[in-house]
């Protein structure tokens, strides 16, 4: 019997923005887990910038990782849209990173958002409320407001520690730019969102258990208050 070959990982398939965001995620999430000050204080500085649009956050430079996306020195006409994925990949990362010492926010391979957004669901029942800020996003007219938007998603993450692939998000967010690829990044959103199944170890679970842990905490919402907690 012939069997289907093994997918290649995903840390191959990466694009520009979507590698430089993993390298540099990777790398603070590490110190950061380690409780080493420089990482926690730099992340601590990143967040800062989580649903906020780059040009607004100039004390930023140098700390987002952007010089990942030049390692030849030479710019292009597309810099912009990878600027703008990286930026808001790594800014919603360090919000999500927040506080969570036990383990990584960002997992390569690990879920995007539609499944991520999935497991914040009872596994037999559709949460209304996280429903309609899952298609809010998905239905935003700017780049600036899908960043606000996400933002309200990765604080809910965050705070049930779910994980997402930040190299993922950050190409999908670059492809979200260009001319016909918002409908692609929505269709990738939405299937992840429905294939999504639970692990065995956790479908015995309440729906009303985690229907208590997912509901929304509107104290989470006010979008640049965070500060970094031990």
């Amino acid at each position: 019997m012939t069997t289907d070959p093994v997918p290649s990982p995903r840390l191959a398939a990466l694009g520009r923005a979507g590698s430089a965001t993993r390298d540099h995620v990777s790398q603070l999430q590490r110190g950061y887990r380690a409780d080493e000050s420089a990482a926690v204080a730099r992340v601590a500085q990143i967040r800062r910038g989580a649903g906020r649009p780059i040009d607004a956050l100039p004390e930023l430079w140098g700390l987002t990782g952007l010089e990942r996306l030049y390692p030849q020195g030479r710019t292009g006409p597309s810099d912009a849209l990878a600027e703008n994925a990286m930026h808001t990949a790594v800014t919603l990362w360090s919000l999500h990173q927040q506080s969570h010492r036990e383990a990584g926010m960002h997992r390569t391979s690990g879920p995007q958002l539609g499944g991520a957004v999935r497991q914040l669901m009872p596994s037999d029942d559709i949460d209304e409320p996280l429903r309609k800020r899952f298609v809010r996003a998905g239905a935003a007219p700017t780049f600036d407001i899908l960043g606000q938007r996400l933002r309200e998603l990765v604080v809910l993450l965050r705070r049930e520690a779910v994980p997402l692939d930040y190299g993922l998000l950050a190409d999908q967010l670059y492809r979200w730019q260009l001319p016909d690829g918002r409908g692609e990044v929505n269709r990738s959103w939405g299937r992840s969102f429905h294939a999504y199944r639970r692990p065995r170890s956790t479908v015995g679970a309440s729906a009303e258990q985690t229907a208590e842990h997912t509901a929304v905490d509107r104290s989470d919402t006010d979008p640049y208050t965070d500060k970094d907690q031990s």
